[in-house]
């Protein structure tokens, strides 16, 4: 094999994986391995250049987040001493810096699925290696189930799965046998202290005690500490904040924040490190970005706030937001790990021994809890619509993977088959977003320029907010570089404008809201009521407009995002607004054609029938006029008013009542296929049974003589019905040639058993009880007298008649001396006759 650039020794000096480099390359040689090493040990750093030393063709090396991209490309071109771009580059979306030299190229895993899109065969590339595998995002996990499929086609790909910590037997097993190199660290000393504070999270999410407290540690902490800090905590906003309130308090130390909203140039300069000692000691404030995807030299203390940011999905209001929670005790460890990956270093826990110990042991897989939109349009363009076939580590939810692939037919995304249609192939190829890159394809359609289209589109997926929820104010500061991030938000605009080529007819004067609307048709919300801030979505969702907002009074908009809340801010609905901009009715209706619906409503009012025709945008009514009854009007009608009344409005013949009981008793002993007959299942499956009989009653129904017995043998199954009468017979004959009614219990008495009430002197003799259901259940013999009166109970006429008879007998004989009390009861005929009618005989 040709000599490759990389000098492993000269890369892997001091770096604890490099140890491992004869176990890589045994490893590697089997065609995947799984690479488990504690964070700072470098593997990103020699892993890659190992396997291109060994491999023909590309290595693609995947970072979860785009600053972790580029500082693992940087750090690799600088101990390779080369140029970016040169034997080491890098992609993220909208930004690629390679050339025909590139060995080794570190992507998000984004970036990689959708080349796999476009080159499922990987052709050129020689190696993938997917970092970072423990965070369990979606785009990781997809990856990993997708790369095991493309290695059955091409035995000559290496794959390679790294992590810090992974259960490694289980992503060996997704790559068929994968060999497992696991590279012991022991950390330097690490000393672990609890400091808690306040109470973290209230009402309105991190408390802001709690971040006063947690920056006054961390400048306590920094100050009795010699080295840099790293402190952790959920979220951008909770960075900024405690960037503002160290800077406040301490003099003389670099403040830096880390997150993904910043532009890369702050993010390199967070995490770079410290060029001299003549510079200032540093405290980062980073999201869990830091946590284990990237590594900020000079670090030995972490103040950790034990808290993360991850996507939960609320299926009840159709929104996935991300909620703020515990990390993982798996988190928190790695987090701690920081402070002691160079030097002995010191981990402070801003809660208690308590809190860490109820921590979950693992990070909740994303797959489980976001929204699966993206996701889907990618298993559909890969050939698994729902990822039915692909092997994946955590199978996506039913709920969630159904919500999202109707999603995309709403979108026109995909096929009633599951599979893309043509813009949904397109969509499914670009670099952004299905809803997002959909908006940018048909804006033009509605008046948009791709300009517009684009900057609409870049301040909606950028993470651009406005206290009052205004996207129309956000674009007008982005544009005027008042708000932060303007340079990155015209470069997006730019990048995502020219993935149309369209050209508008015109130009629409309601960009923000039509952009918005063609992304997210479901999220159309016209307001409730003059002075409400509540807002009903065509999706059904209710949600309040901030009080500051703009938007207050504006009867229709478009959301480009919700969030659960609680208390006045949300107005009782369980969720606020974040950003929206404003639709006049005629564009709502317009953007939102695929959900318009023209629907009757027919009802019994005070007995008399009413029917209405309804049309709505989803769920948002928009008009409501009489219309003449129709039969099927009539008959949908009384189905509701069943419905709601219960079965009690309708007359039930003792024939009809009978019959229920016998499929009832056949359901609870045999199970299907004969049907469930309770009240809740009849009222649940009206249709099926109801229906046709009212259709068939004519216009102006009866309940009260509705044929209930036909309706409810349109129930039986084919062709066990047959033996209906066999399996639960309606009579039964005794010895003394009377058929006796059987007796079936109700459909709400689980236990009872069926009954038989005859006269004593009819089963003389009888000696066998019979049975039912298929010989499963005895019969329950109520032993009457001549009057009809109870004697006896029992379902043993052999005990029966050798025992307790004799009692009976003695009472009885004297009582009706007309009938027949013999002492021997085995020895005279059964007969419902008295003694005199048996002499005539």
């Amino acid at each position: 094999m040709a000599s490759r650039p990389f000098d492993i020794a000269r890369i892997g000096a001091g770096l604890v994986v490099a140890r491992a480099e004869s176990e890589l390359r045994a490893a590697a040689q089997t065609g995947a391995m799984v690479v488990t090493a504690a964070p700072g040990t470098g593997k990103t750093t020699v892993v890659p250049p190992l396997v291109a030393n060994l491999v023909d063709g590309r290595v693609i090396v995947t970072q979860p987040r785009r600053v972790a991209v580029r500082s693992a490309a940087r750090r690799l071109a600088q101990l390779s001493q080369t140029e970016i771009g040169g034997s080491v580059g890098y992609t993220v979306r909208g930004e690629s810096h390679t050339s025909e030299n590139t060995r080794v190229e570190v992507v998000t895993p984004g970036v990689l699925l959708r080349r796999l899109l476009n080159n499922p065969s990987l052709d050129g590339v020689g190696a993938v290696i997917v970092d970072e595998v423990h965070e369990r995002s979606i785009d990781g996990d997809l990856l990993l189930g997708m790369l095991a499929e493309v290695r059955e086609l091409r035995d000559d790909l290496l794959a390679v799965a790294m992590s810090a910590t992974l259960d490694a037997s289980a992503v060996s097993d997704l790559l068929r046998g994968a060999a497992i190199v696991d590279v012991p660290s022991a950390l330097h000393p690490l000393e672990i202290a609890y400091t808690p504070g306040p109470t973290r999270i209230d009402q309105w999410g991190v408390s802001r005690h709690f971040l006063s407290h947690l920056a006054a540690v961390a400048v306590t902490e920094h100050a009795a500490d010699g080295g840099d800090a790293l402190v952790f905590v959920p979220g951008a906003r909770e960075v900024d904040a405690v960037v503002d309130l160290i800077r406040s308090r301490a003099s003389g130390v670099e403040v830096l924040p880390l997150h993904g909203q910043l532009p890369p140039a702050e993010q390199d300069r967070a995490t770079a490190g410290r060029t001299s000692e003549t510079e200032p000691r540093r405290i980062i404030v980073s999201t869990s970005l830091a946590e284990s995807s990237l590594t900020v030299p000079g670090v030995r203390l972490v103040i950790d706030a034990g808290l993360s940011r991850e996507p939960r999905r609320d299926a009840g209001r159709d929104m996935t937001g991300l909620v703020t929670v515990s990390t993982s005790r798996a988190g928190a460890e790695q987090r701690a790990g920081r402070a002691a990956r160079q030097e002995p270093g010191r981990a402070v826990r801003v809660y208690t021994e308590a809190e860490f110990a109820a921590m979950r042991p693992e990070a909740t897989p994303e797959i489980t809890a976001a929204d699966l939109t993206d996701a889907a349009l990618l298993l559909a363009a890969w050939g698994t619509p729902r990822a039915e076939g692909l092997r994946l580590l955590t199978p996506p939810p039913v709920a969630a993977i159904d919500r999202a692939t109707e999603t995309l037919r709403s979108l026109a995304l995909i096929s009633d088959t599951g599979h893309p249609t043509p813009l949904g192939a397109r969509v499914s190829r670009m670099p952004a977003g299905p809803r997002e890159a959909r908006a940018l394809l048909s804006a033009a359609e509605h008046d948009v320029p791709a300009r517009a289209a684009g900057e609409v589109v870049a301040a909606i997926s950028g993470g651009y907010r406005d206290a009052g929820a205004d996207l129309t104010r956000v674009l007008r500061e982005l544009r005027d570089g008042i708000a932060a991030g303007s340079a990155r938000w015209r470069a997006d605009a730019k990048r995502l404008a020219q993935l149309s080529s369209d050209v508008a007819a015109g130009t629409s004067t309601d960009a923000a809201g039509t952009v918005t609307a063609l992304a997210f048709p479901e999220r159309i919300a016209r307001r409730v009521a003059a002075g409400s801030r509540t807002y009903l979505f065509a999706s059904g969702t209710r949600a309040a407009i901030p009080e500051s907002s703009p938007l207050l009074g504006t009867d229709w908009i478009a959301v480009a995002e919700v969030q659960r809340a609680d208390g006045r801010v949300a107005e009782g609905t369980g969720a606020v607004i974040r950003l929206a901009a404003p639709l006049s009715e005629d564009r709502a209706i317009e953007l939102g054609g695929n959900l318009l619906t023209v629907t009757r409503e027919s009802r019994i009012i005070d007995g008399a029938l009413r029917v209405r025709e309804q049309t709505r945008l989803g769920a948002i009514p928009l008009s409501s006029t009489p219309a003449r009854a129709t039969e099927e009007d009539i008959a949908s009608a009384y189905v509701a008013h069943v419905q709601e009344s219960g079965l009690s409005v309708l007359r039930w013949s003792d024939e009809a009542t009978m019959l229920r009981g016998r499929l009832s008793f056949l359901h609870r002993n045999l199970g299907e296929p004969w049907p469930d007959v309770s009240d809740d299942a009849l009222l649940a499956h009206t249709d099926d049974w109801l229906l046709p009989a009212l259709r068939s009653a004519g216009h102006r129904p009866n309940l009260s003589s509705l044929p209930l017995t036909q309706a409810l043998r349109s129930l039986l199954p084919w062709p066990a019905a047959a033996r209906f009468d066999e399996l639960a017979p309606e009579r039964l004959a005794v010895p003394s040639g009377s058929q006796i009614r059987i007796v079936y219990p109700a459909s709400d008495e689980a236990d009872a058993r069926p009954v038989v009430p005859v006269k004593l002197q009819e089963v003389f003799g009888l000696a066998h009880t019979p049975r039912v259901a298929d010989g499963r259940v005895p019969v329950l013999f109520h032993l009457l007298s001549p009057a009809r009166h109870p004697l006896a109970v029992t379902d043993d006429l052999a005990s029966f008649w050798s025992g307790p008879y004799a009692d009976v007998r003695k009472q009885m004989r004297g009582k009706y001396p007309k009938h027949p009390w013999p002492e021997d009861p085995w020895s005279v005929p059964a007969t419902a006759k008295t003694n005199r009618a048996l002499r005539r005989q």
